[in-house]
């Protein structure tokens, strides 16, 4: 069960889940979608909880319908022809007969995950916010959906010689874990320099792990040549009908537990989630909106939804958010996306920062960048989406040393931790008199490097790098002000 804060009314409503008692001033749970739940599938239960918005995200793209732009630049592409592991792209490359059938395969394989209600954004945006928990999904993420639905429907021929993928992080462990639950060997490709959690997680799901290049494109190559010289059955991560259909399932879930909703947000990065949630709600809820997101460091949908078909995207920039960085659509996605007319907007790394640091602080969520990039744009443009409102989240397989570095950039996007620098004079009791004054301010220094080396600085002077912990970006503004008003002169690093 997952923690529920007291918000300024009082505490929230009792929290629901599929494991969980349900408490008799819980939040109703939702029928069943007709034509949508199959038999013996429960209805999910959902998690009422509170959620603080902190500071102020950027907001980059368009979300009236039209898609938004990109700074980086893109490249023709290359080819066009699917490769074999590909389906044939359009708009009926999957159908919903494709999720409904999806959703049986998937049986009790996967779990019916809860949904997170959030009273303060719910208030800020005038209408009832959730989030949808695939943090919480067997083996970390939604990709063990559709990861167990394309090894399920090989041929028994092809299933023999065993799978073969390449992935970082979800994909490698969902596809680790449908090859275990099919009994049949698993190899993963990942890329040098994969995080040790991630790797150990792979083969604790029975894979085994090899190594291949600095990206994962490049494991990608290497996992595809491994399926041409052992005949195992290459896993793409999202560009194939039955991966689709597979994560589609998702949205059968959301329909039944909010069925009202009115603005779905997903994240994306190479489309096959996004391609699944519409494919549903193009035939059970055209009515409602769904809407991909993407980390604007690393944009390739934008620019190829404006050309019409994909491209490979040149110019782009690191990205927390590695899940979703991906540098081409997929086919199959990409033709669903398009020709449904599927807005895609993007984020800055600054909002998903904050978004990551809401869920963990406010909902005890852990999340990963690529999973908080819905709740980053719902952060940055609150009245942009009509409610009700689903944000997924897509995964929770952060490395904890990455999440270390995660919270402190989210409390400094925040304005709760701040980096300044100033001179002083080199003299007795400088360096005191500066940190009484900071002291004054109520500001908590964390850390102080003291430099009389640097280039630049006068001989009777020293540099001073101060780390400090504020309440907020009111409190952090006052900590300056009252620098200045002594004389100082902090710049903020």
């Amino acid at each position: 069960m997952m923690s529920t804060e007291a918000g300024a009314d009082g505490a929230g409503p009792a929290d629901r889940g599929p494991d969980a008692a349900e408490a008799a001033d819980a939040h109703p749970a939702a029928p069943a979608v007709p034509g949508v739940s199959t038999p013996g599938t429960p209805v999910p239960g959902t998690v009422m909880s509170d959620t603080a918005v902190s500071g102020t995200a950027v907001f980059s793209g368009t979300v009236g319908g039209a898609v938004d732009g990109t700074d980086g630049t893109v490249g023709t592409d290359s080819g066009g022809t699917a490769r074999p592991d590909q389906a044939a792209a359009g708009p009926a490359a999957v159908t919903l007969d494709d999720v409904l059938a999806a959703r049986k395969t998937l049986g009790e394989v996967i779990r019916s995950t809860q949904l997170a209600w959030s009273r303060p954004l719910s208030e800020q945006v005038g209408g009832e916010v959730w989030f949808k928990c695939e943090n919480l999904q067997r083996a970390g993420s939604f990709k063990i959906r559709g990861a167990y639905v394309r090894i399920h429907n090989l041929p028994d021929d092809e299933r023999a010689h065993g799978v073969v993928a390449a992935s970082a992080g979800n994909h490698a462990q969902g596809v680790a874990l449908a090859a275990t639950l099919h009994g049949i060997p698993a190899t993963v490709f990942m890329p040098d320099g994969a995080p040790l959690p991630k790797i150990a997680a792979t083969e604790s799901y029975g894979a085994k792990v090899r190594f291949a290049g600095a990206t994962v494109d490049q494991a990608l190559n290497a996992a595809r040549e491994f399926a041409d010289e052992t005949g195992a059955a290459f896993i793409h991560p999202f560009d194939h009908a039955d991966v689709v259909a597979g994560q589609g399932t998702v949205a059968l879930e959301i329909l039944e537990q909010c069925p009202d909703v009115r603005t779905v947000l997903v994240g994306c990065g190479g489309g096959g989630l996004l391609a699944g949630i519409t494919t549903v709600f193009r035939e059970l809820r055209p009515e409602a909106r769904v809407v991909g997101v993407q980390a604007a460091n690393v944009a390739s949908y934008p620019p190829s939804l404006s050309a019409g078909h994909p491209l490979w995207l040149t110019g782009s920039s690191p990205t927390m958010a590695d899940g979703i960085a991906v540098g081409r659509p997929g086919d199959v996605p990409f033709g669903i996306i398009h020709d449904t007319g599927t807005p895609v907007v993007t984020v800055d790394e600054e909002s998903i920062s904050r978004a990551l640091l809401l869920l963990l602080e406010r909902n005890k969520l852990v999340v990963e960048p690529a999973g908080a990039v819905g709740v980053a744009a719902l952060m940055s443009a609150p009245h942009a989406f009509e409610p009700p409102i689903v944000a997924v989240l897509s995964g929770g397989n952060v490395d904890p040393l990455l999440l270390l570095r995660l919270i402190r950039h989210g409390l400094a996007a925040a304005g709760r931790f701040m980096s300044l620098r100033l001179r002083l004079t080199d003299r007795p009791g400088a360096l005191a008199q500066m940190l009484s004054e900071l002291a004054a301010a109520d500001a908590n220094v964390v850390d102080v490097e003291h430099g009389r080396t640097l280039a630049g600085l006068g001989v009777t002077e020293v540099e001073v790098g101060v780390t400090l912990e504020t309440r907020g970006p009111d409190h952090a503004a006052a900590v300056l002000e009252r620098l200045s008003a002594a004389g100082y002169s902090p710049t903020v690093a």
